[in-house]
C-alpha cells in the first residue's frame, strides 16, 4: 500500500500531544489588536485542543503525527 500524503496547511497548525489529542493555537492575534481588551489577549495567547468531531478529520490529514 502506498505512503498517505500529509495535508500541508494542517501540518503547519497542528501537533499531536503525548496522549493523542490535537492542539492549536487561537485565531485573532495578528492585527487589529489596539481595541482588544487585555484580558482577551491573554486569553488568546495560550493554546487549545480541538474538539471530536474535528480529530476524526485531523488524523485523517495528519496519518503519521
Amino acid at each position: 500500500m502506498p505512503k498517505l500524503r500529509s495535508h500541508s496547511g494542517a501540518k503547519k497548525r497542528f501537533r499531536r500531544t503525548a496522549t493523542g489529542h490535537f492542539r492549536h493555537k487561537r485565531a485573532g492575534l495578528r492585527h487589529l489588536l489596539t481595541p482588544m481588551s487585555a484580558k482577551r489577549g491573554r486569553f488568546l495567547r495560550g493554546k487549545n485542543t480541538v474538539t471530536g468531531t474535528q480529530e476524526k478529520i485531523l488524523e485523517r490529514f495528519l496519518p503519521y503525527a
